[in-house]
């Protein structure tokens, strides 16, 4: 018997095939009803609830009511972080167990990991910010720099962190089809919050990809020196 933390039970909860497909629907950071999930499943509706009732169990998903409708998310970015090195693991996997493609065109451009970017546009942002020096990005945190502080600042990216916050403040995140680091954390977030409040990124209605708009193009170019 181990005297570590118990992981087969949460292990098994994602390992399910409906499960894992619920939860990677959560994955890019809505909140989703139960026909929702179910439908991302392919389950029927009384098998969707009975597995949303063992992941709400098992803490890996919160669950809100609004009006009639209750959403669900995943109950933390520790959820999220695992099931993005798990897509990574899936990648390289024996060849019976991998995808037939990697990654849709769309969600391999620019998609959400939970609440920050990734895809080409996430990993192309952390190597610009980096390049520079106004972050520092290793396997095993970050660090964002004064000057990185500064100019981030100045686009408006909010830097301060909720008193009682646990989340990292910066964090490489390994991107499962760039195979290379995206930012993660608190500031991975605020710059993701940013670009949608600029415009430069609009959600997409069923899935993770995200839409670079005209606008964000010229402003990813000029701010970022990033071309996709």
């Amino acid at each position: 018997m181990t005297d570590g933390p118990y992981i087969a039970e949460p292990a098994s909860l994602i390992g399910d095939p409906a499960r894992a497909n619920m939860l990677t629907a959560l994955a890019g950071g809505r909140a989703l009803t139960a026909t929702e999930l179910g439908l991302a499943a392919g389950v029927a509706p009384s098998t969707a609830s009975g597995h949303l009732a063992k992941l709400l169990d098992g803490r890996l998903i919160s669950v809100t009511s609004s009006g009639r409708h209750r959403y669900y998310r995943l109950s933390s970015p520790a959820v999220a972080q695992v099931l993005e090195s798990l897509m990574a693991l899936a990648v390289d996997g024996p060849p019976r167990h991998r995808p037939k493609s990697r990654c849709g065109e769309q969600m391999a451009i620019a998609r959400t990991c939970y609440d920050h970017l990734a895809g080409k546009l996430g990993v192309a942002l952390a190597d610009s910010l980096a390049k520079r020096k106004l972050v520092v990005l290793t396997d095993d945190g970050g660090i964002v720099t004064d000057e990185g502080r500064g100019f981030l600042g100045n686009l408006g990216i909010e830097l301060s962190v909720p008193r009682h916050s646990r989340r990292a403040f910066c964090r490489p995140c390994l991107d499962w089809s760039e195979r290379r680091l995206h930012i993660g954390g608190h500031i991975g977030a605020a710059i993701a919050d940013r670009c949608f409040a600029l415009g430069w990124t609009e959600r997409r209605k069923n899935d993770r990809a995200l839409t670079i708009t005209p606008e964000g193009e010229r402003a990813f170019a000029e701010v970022f020196g990033i071309r996709l």
